[in-house]
This record gives structure tokens, sequence and C-alpha cells, in this order.
């Protein structure tokens, strides 16, 4: 019991000191002046920056990417490289084949494969 009576005290005038002491502090503080020096810096931070919208910029990259994979389009003009929808280099390459490359000059093919 006498624990019990003790421990009410000891928080019972914990709280007034804490009530107190931030009391003073408010009367206290400069007027006009922010709590934090962080409060009033509203700047952006350096990239990189965390994405606010994940889904959306993930939808718009897969859209880009699309474009891209089912236009026709010029990779290097100079150097006379375009690019063409998937589809139809599919059907070209089953049309074509694929590429094979020539056997060095001065070398032999076998049927096991070994020169």
């Amino acid at each position: 019991m006498l624990f019990g009576v003790g421990l009410t005290v000891t928080v019972g005038l914990s709280l007034i000191a804490m009530w107190l002491l931030f009391a003073y502090f408010a009367s206290h503080q400069p007027p006009g002046t922010p709590a934090s020096p962080l409060a009033a810096a509203h700047e952006i931070p350096p990239t990189p920056r965390l994405q606010v919208t994940p889904q959306a910029d993930l939808a718009q990259m897969r859209r880009a990417e699309d474009a891209v994979l089912n236009s026709y389009g010029w990779v290097d003009r100079k150097a006379g490289t375009v690019r063409i929808p998937m589809d139809r280099a599919i059907e070209l390459l089953t049309q074509r084949g694929l590429p094979v490359r020539k056997p060095a000059p001065g070398r032999r093919r076998t049927s096991e494969g070994v020169p």
C-alpha cells in the first residue's frame, strides 16, 4: 500500500514538473522564429528522389517501351540502321532464316562439327 501511494505521488510530481518546464519553454521562445531550423526548409532534395507514384511511372515506362518495340524508326540515320516492329521482324526471320556465318578460309567443315 505504501509503495502504491509513493508511486502515485512520484508520477504526479513528475507530471507537474514537466508541465511547468514546457510552460517555461513556451514563454521564453523568441517570437516569430520556427521551433526547428529544418521547419522552414522546403527545398527539393537532390536526385535521385523516391518515386511518388511507382505504379503510374511503371505504366508510363511500359507504354514508352511498347511504342519503341511496335513502331518503325531510325536508330542511326547516318549508318542507315532502322528499327522495325517485333511482329514484322519475326515474320522476316521465319521467311529468310537466321543469318549464318561463313566458315573461315582454309578450314573445312565436317558433319561432326570438328575442324
